[in-house]
């Protein structure tokens, strides 16, 4: 670690976290038609012990929970006394939009990942990011972003990451994430600005909006846990990395595949997200069953997103298909049996129940 980590240092906002201190706070980011402070969730663990910083940041879009729920696992799980160096936990970045329920900031349906670093003087959503960024992001060495896709669709676990950073790819490396789609990112986006900047964050995707996924959560856990032990923050941590890893580049054909007719949508594809060119992904047919629409694969393909409402207009998304060869192909399918690709599954509010029922299938995988 480069000299400023060779000390325990205070992590200072507008106040100060002490090195041996656990704090939490509402931290004020903007205000209400009423005048109200809108205030965002805030941990922030400043171990006894020197070393970096790593920020983890959740519900940027207010509909995306499953981060959420990663965020406030962590808070509870590390002490100052065991770290060293510090987590910053961003709980809800959208707090507005998380209060409604919806993707964007209300009214104005601003994205506040489209608004970063921000101005003090801008819109809404920019001054928002500013203050985060500020405050926050900006202190810190590396980060872990959490995301879900947005609602009616679900999102495999991936990651999402410039892999030309040098710094980036440590962190990918450290984190342990078994596909990652390589890409700079949108302007404003937070992970594009903060490695620009020299804070490098990856992306994680993992599931659905508006609700918890228990065991992709448990994913999202322990790809903290991994970074912490990469990292040396942590010297009890206990790194579970899968044994392959694959990065699919910016360059890769990726293609949103939309229904061209309304109806009922039927998956066919599986067990496992990947595709051939020609192969049946789902049947869109009326109520009646007299039309059937079949949507086949224009390419061999890895499926990133994936619709999660069966009903459809035309337009509207079916998957997210990104071109894979024949190694790609291998390596793609290495990476899901070894995570387990029934985690995915829809054991939501089951408690143990649902973990019962997705064992089996996680269990018995080919080769196995």
């Amino acid at each position: 670690m480069s000299s400023h980590h060779d000390t325990p240092r205070p992590f200072r906002y507008d106040a100060e976290v002490d090195p041996g201190e656990t704090r939490h706070l509402q931290y004020e980011v903007g205000e209400t038609y009423l005048g109200r402070p809108v205030e965002i969730p805030v941990t922030i663990i400043n171990g006894e012990h020197a070393g970096p910083r790593l920020c983890l940041s959740a519900a940027l879009h207010g509909d995306e929970v499953n981060g959420v729920k990663v965020l406030q696992e962590v808070a509870d799980r590390y002490e100052p006394a065991d770290l060293h160096g510090t987590i910053v936990c961003l709980h809800v970045v959208n707090v507005p939009g998380y209060i409604a329920q919806q993707r964007y900031l209300p009214i104005y349906d601003q994205d506040l990942n489209r608004s970063f670093p921000g101005s003090e003087s801008g819109s809404t959503a920019s001054r928002m990011a500013r203050i985060i960024w500020d405050r926050f992001v900006s202190k810190c060495d590396i980060g872990l972003d959490f995301h879900t896709s947005t609602r009616n669709r679900m999102t495999v676990f991936h990651g999402r990451a410039d892999m030309d950073d040098a710094g980036i790819q440590r962190l990918v490396d450290a984190a342990g994430i078994p596909l990652v789609i390589s890409g700079a990112g949108s302007s404003g986006m937070l992970r594009r600005v903060a490695t620009e900047r020299g804070t490098p964050i990856v992306t994680v995707e993992m599931g659905e909006a508006n609700r918890f996924q228990p065991m992709l959560i448990d994913l999202g856990v322990q790809a903290v846990e991994n970074v912490l032990a990469a990292y040396e923050m942590h010297p009890e941590a206990e790194p579970s990395r899968p044994e392959l890893q694959k990065v699919l580049t910016s360059e890769d054909q990726k293609k949103w595949i939309r229904a061209d007719h309304g109806g009922l949508v039927e998956m066919k594809w599986g067990p496992l997200p990947i595709v051939d060119e020609g192969e049946t992904i789902c049947v869109v047919s009326d109520h009646f069953r007299t039309e059937e629409h079949v949507v086949e694969a224009p390419f061999d393909g890895f499926l990133a997103g994936i619709l999660a409402n069966p009903r459809v207009l035309p337009g509207h998304p079916l998957v997210h298909l990104v071109e894979i060869d024949d190694e790609d192909r291998e390596l793609v399918r290495a990476a899901y049996e070894d995570v387990g690709f029934a985690r995915h599954g829809t054991f939501h509010w089951m408690g143990k129940m649902g973990e019962q029922l997705a064992e089996p299938l996680l269990r018995d995988r080919p080769g196995e």
